[in-house]
């Protein structure tokens, strides 16, 4: 699978939803209410970072919710992106990208999402074919101000920026031509997740799905 080819795959699972579940579970019984509550919710595209020691087997058991698409975040190494794809995995995010993290994603067959922040970045990756990117991290830098910007020399890139973002700032970002859909956390809070309050989950992600965008 060609970096562009990737791209495209991105971008078509960017398109399901306007937020991206970015997920940090540590106890695998969670995994799979987690994953249902979102879907519910109207949220299908799951990335799980790989921070913790439960999380490939947590990916494994998103991967049988109906609905859900799975993919594997801070992947950093093509070890990581191998037992990604193992455990099910339909996608990678990486808070950057490496060649080493590039070939292992075309010889895996792996769509990946590549992270970028400045402009050298995004045109290096765009030269790799990747027309679709991760930016990262997005609320310590002002991404919105920047991506609003970066989208006069380079249209061409479609972006999912992550990192700090809320409810109440994703609009700025989802408002903006070159931004596809973002990242957030806020939607899978850990004491909602350590009560099992899967209800409440479900209502913030529906208030995430109906982002406009």
């Amino acid at each position: 699978m060609t970096p562009n080819e990737q791209s495209q795959h991105a971008l078509a699972l960017c398109q399901l939803a306007p937020v991206i579940p970015v997920l940090v579970i540590d106890d695998l019984a969670q995994a799979r209410p987690l994953a249902e509550a979102l879907v519910a919710g109207g949220l299908p595209v799951l990335e799980v970072t790989l921070r913790t020691d439960c999380a490939l087997d947590a990916i494994a058991a998103m991967a049988q919710v109906d609905g859900a698409v799975v993919g594997a975040g801070t992947v950093l190494t093509p070890d990581q992106m191998e037992a990604a794809k193992a455990a099910g995995a339909r996608f990678a995010v990486s808070p950057g990208a490496t060649s080493a993290l590039i070939d292992a994603a075309r010889m895996q067959g792996v769509p990946l999402l590549p992270g970028a922040q400045t402009c050298s970045e995004v045109m290096h990756l765009l030269e790799q074919g990747y027309v679709v990117q991760k930016f990262f991290p997005a609320e310590a830098i002002g991404a919105a101000n920047v991506l609003k910007s970066i989208a006069g020399p380079l249209p061409q890139v479609s972006f999912c920026p992550t990192g700090g973002i809320s409810l109440s700032r994703a609009p700025d970002y989802l408002g903006l031509p070159n931004v596809v859909c973002v990242g957030g956390s806020w939607v899978a809070p850990k004491d909602a997740m350590a009560r099992g309050d899967w209800a409440a989950i479900t209502a913030l992600a529906r208030g995430a799905s109906a982002l406009p965008r």
